[in-house]
């Protein structure tokens, strides 16, 4: 007998749409039955005229937690990404103190054990001088982060020299590096200022060198990599053109698919980020990479702030905290581009849900609603639409910069592994359910 059967809806994989019934026992999904099948079931839920999709997999996130609660914490969040549909999230590590050993590590996870509304992945900080690497591996980061501009000089991997080391201490631990795209020497000879000043210490060049060292780096150490997020035309060209040199991978974000650096006259200090926000031709050239299938996956970089933090007079722009919510309207956002015909529901599953889980080693379970995976499910309704709003928001942030956004599509129940988490824009769940999960194999095939 099933403990669960949707039953009536159109389940959504990277591959393709079928008309199924899906069956869920012990939290993993036991079969796809050709519709109407009789099948005996503790529950029966009709979801007729929907979709079921793989619930979303967040690979940029910071949560904030440990040391920075007073922005985010492990509770809110998840939270909040259990009412956006995002079942996992991959942490970085940038907390304070980082994550960088494992030490942090595990006190990390101790911070997160019964807090958690979804699964939560965490990803480790690379320091110059790192050490007990095999032993950090041994407990499941999903990543190990590197770092090549405006961070603390500890994990600044700012020449190529320190960059190929970095990523000859990582290949043999069987895991993914992540690389931030940027270039130190940039950033450092451009004075504080504006927004002009701030667009200028971080330029598509910069952005776009850092590419290219990546993937040569990769290259030689037979590393695999994963880049972080991307936003200009220059830096896609250099990825599109390089990428076969290594096993690569690359992200963006929805701000930067949406936004330019126009929107900062009317968004400001609440769209303050890195990269910044570009001129029109990068977020066509990046929309242009999404139709094509060029970006392997779209995550959030997740990065809130107070209210207060964000509306402080500063001397300079490049001083306002940098960063935005997005865990709650990443699916709701990625509709968007369903609506306006740039993506269809399988592309959008591909790069927010299965290659996600791929790339970070989280497939055998994550991303997909074949039988034997979590039973990660997203009820979406095309029937209806979705009105962005602040005033909706669970993040401590308090904002979106999407407010007053109307896409078409609703998500109406949220599962992770078979518990009805969120419906209908409610909390189904009295206690948070979600685990610290760790990687396995990584790769996108």
């Amino acid at each position: 007998m099933f403990d669960l059967v949707l039953r009536g809806a159109a389940i959504v994989e990277s591959s393709g749409t079928v008309c199924a019934d899906l069956c869920v026992t012990d939290g993993r999904v036991a079969a796809l039955l050709d519709p109407e099948t009789p099948a005996a079931a503790k529950a029966v839920r009709r979801v007729d005229g929907c979709y079921l999709l793989p619930g979303l997999v967040d690979a940029h996130v910071h949560l904030r937690d440990p040391g920075l609660t007073h922005k985010e914490d492990f509770e809110s969040g998840t939270r909040a990404a259990a009412a956006g549909g995002v079942t996992t999230l991959l942490d970085m590590p940038t907390d304070d103190p980082w994550t960088d050993s494992v030490g942090t590590f595990v006190d990390k996870q101790r911070l997160a054990h019964g807090r958690l509304h979804v699964d939560v992945g965490l990803q480790v900080a690379l320091r110059r001088d790192a050490s007990d690497l095999q032993a950090i591996r041994a407990l499941g980061p999903v990543s190990f982060e590197i770092f090549t501009a405006d961070v603390p000089a500890a994990y600044l991997h700012d020449t190529q020299a320190l960059l190929m080391r970095a990523l000859e201490l990582v290949k043999p631990l069987d895991t993914l590096a992540c690389v931030s795209p940027g270039d130190q020497s940039i950033l450092n000879s451009v004075a504080k200022g504006g927004i002009d000043a701030f667009l200028a210490s971080r330029p598509p060049l910069a952005e776009a060198t850092g590419i290219a060292k990546i993937i040569l780096a990769a290259a030689e150490a037979r590393t695999p990599v994963h880049v972080r997020q991307t936003n200009s035309a220059l830096g896609i060209a250099t990825y599109r053109r390089m990428r076969g040199l290594a096993d690569v991978s690359i992200e963006t974000t929805p701000q930067c698919l949406l936004f330019t650096a126009g929107d900062y006259a009317t968004q400001g200090a609440d769209l303050k980020a890195s990269p910044p926000a570009r001129a029109p031709e990068d977020r066509d050239a990046l929309l242009a990479a999404l139709r094509d299938g060029m970006i392997d996956m779209v995550a959030t970089d997740h990065a809130p702030h107070t209210r207060a933090e964000k509306a402080a007079v500063y001397e300079s722009f490049a001083d306002i905290p940098g960063g935005m919510p997005g865990v709650q309207t990443l699916l709701a956002t990625m509709l968007h581009f369903v609506a306006s015909g740039d993506i269809d529901l399988p592309a959008l599953v591909r790069m927010c849900s299965t290659n996600p889980a791929r790339r970070f080693g989280i497939g055998n379970r994550k991303g997909s609603l074949a039988r034997g995976h979590d039973a990660d499910i997203l009820v979406l309704d095309p029937r209806l639409d979705t009105h962005i709003a602040h005033a909706d928001q669970l993040s401590r942030a308090g904002y979106t910069p999407f407010d007053g956004m109307r896409v078409p599509g609703r998500l109406t129940a949220v599962y992770l592994r078979g518990m009805l988490m969120h419906e209908h824009g409610r909390t189904a769940a009295m206690e948070p359910a979600g685990k610290v999960i760790g990687a396995s194999k990584h790769g996108l095939a």
